[in-house]
């Protein structure tokens, strides 16, 4: 039996992450930051809560991340640890170059030293691309990141690269495009729409406000790119490998999907800061725009190549990004009906 540490546990990925290893048969442990009150609602909502076993854990304290590797013989350690919403990286900067980047090294340094067989995952991003000069994206497109959040993440994927080459470790990094579902924090805009829409169609007509409608990404389904993550790590040797479905798509019509899913009809009308969608049936607004949301920065595009995982990983995503904003929008319309 294969033994994995997930870090970021009950995060989204990480409870999805963890379904995939206990369905393959593995031992799991997840890494949890330590809150007053432990966030375990992904991994219940995947039956998966009591299934794994859980340990206190914080990307910025060595002595945790040295006590927790040296003590087991982890065979995969999957880092998706991370201060993961863009928007905040700007009021804690600092904070998030600690743990996004420096937590990184801390982490490989201690697997370096006390268990060098490991096999490590590093959560990189299509964020550390920021303003593309290439489309689509691949492994050799050069970064510019446009956030504390981005350049921290070009930190974490540069020294992950930098101990596989100095000291041999199988030490691999996903350059994963946005990867949504139904367990995404409301904090992030996709879940942010398919609730506010769900709550619409349910009766509770107050528009949801988003920034910049013309914003287009790459978006797939988190539970294919778990898998990925899996597929890096069974090769026999490490490499880094973007995950994307090759398709872009505005904000504007991520929203336009989830309001067909939940059969609103949504008329679109005005320019930047004045553009709005009113919902044909109930006459009422349901999307207006609030500048107050817009980016210091903005990332305008971003869609990724993944041919190299097809070929080397055999790694296909699954879910498009109509069915994914329909799985969304009704899963919170259902659990708006609760």
């Amino acid at each position: 039996m294969k033994r994995a540490l997930i870090t970021g546990a009950t995060g989204q990925d990480g409870a999805y992450l963890a379904r995939l290893l206990l369905a393959k048969g593995y031992d799991v442990t997840g890494a949890i930051r330590r809150n007053s009150q432990p966030e375990m609602v992904r991994l219940e909502k995947l039956g998966i809560a009591r299934e794994l076993r859980t340990v206190d854990f914080d990307l910025s304290e060595p002595n945790n991340i040295t006590r927790l590797i040296r003590g087991n013989a982890f065979d995969e350690v999957y880092n998706l640890a991370a201060q993961s919403f863009v928007g905040s990286s700007w009021e804690q900067p600092v904070y998030v170059a600690d743990v996004n980047g420096v937590g990184v090294v801390r982490l490989l340094d201690a697997i370096r030293t006390y268990t060098p067989q490991t096999r490590f995952y590093q959560a990189s991003t299509s964020e550390m691309f920021g303003l593309v000069r290439v489309l689509p994206q691949d492994e050799q497109t050069p970064f510019h990141p446009r956030s504390p959040y981005g350049v921290a993440k070009v930190y974490g994927h540069h020294i992950t690269v930098n101990y596989r080459e100095s000291f041999g470790l199988h030490a691999s990094s996903g350059i994963l495009f946005n990867h949504e579902s139904p367990l995404r924090g409301t904090e992030f805009v996709t879940r942010k729409i398919t609730v506010g829409l769900a709550r619409f169609a349910r009766g509770d007509h107050a528009a949801v406000e988003l920034g910049n409608l013309n914003a287009k990404r790459d978006w797939g389904f988190a539970g294919d790119y778990v898998e990925g993550m899996w597929r890096m790590l069974q090769q026999e040797s490490a490499d880094d490998y973007v995950l994307a479905t090759g398709v872009t798509t505005s904000i504007r019509e991520f929203a336009g999907f989830a309001a067909e899913a939940l059969g609103l009809d949504l008329e679109w009308s005005g320019a930047d800061e004045t553009e709005q969608a009113v919902d044909r049936r109930s006459g009422k607004v349901a999307v207006r725009v609030n500048p107050a949301f817009y980016r210091p920065a903005e990332v305008d595009l971003l869609v990724g190549n993944a041919a190299k995982a097809r070929a080397r990983l055999g790694w296909e995503p699954k879910v498009d990004v109509r069915a994914l904003a329909a799985m969304m929008a009704r899963a919170d319309y259902d659990e708006c009906g609760q």
